[in-house]
């Protein structure tokens, strides 16, 4: 009885864990999107890659997962450049704006 309470709560603790990651990406994925529009630039492969993940504490003083995500753009149409933006909980702390003017890197 006890194994069993033990193993739905850590399965409980992983589908939510889960749940909060992948509503964090479609965050950032909108975050991206709109900072790609916003500069009249493309946002390749429709996504955001997560290149950071941390534990930090927010204004008021509570443990939030920071996570900071990768994605690309295209201002020529044969060009890819990288963008960054970084989210504390749903929140967004910075983004990398696209430059419509940069050289591949």
């Amino acid at each position: 009885m006890t194994a069993t309470l033990i193993c739905l709560l850590l399965i409980g603790a992983f589908v939510l864990f889960w749940s909060a990651a992948r509503d964090a990406s479609e965050v950032a994925r909108g975050h991206a999107r709109a900072a790609c529009q916003r500069q009249h630039v493309q946002l390749l492969d429709q996504s955001v890659a997560l290149r950071r993940f941390r534990l930090r504490r927010n204004e008021e003083g509570r443990m939030r997962f920071e996570r900071t995500y990768q994605f690309a753009y295209s201002a020529a149409g044969h060009d890819r450049q990288l963008g960054e933006l970084s989210l504390l909980g749903k929140d967004l702390l910075w983004i990398s704006e696209p430059q419509p003017g940069d050289e591949p890197t």
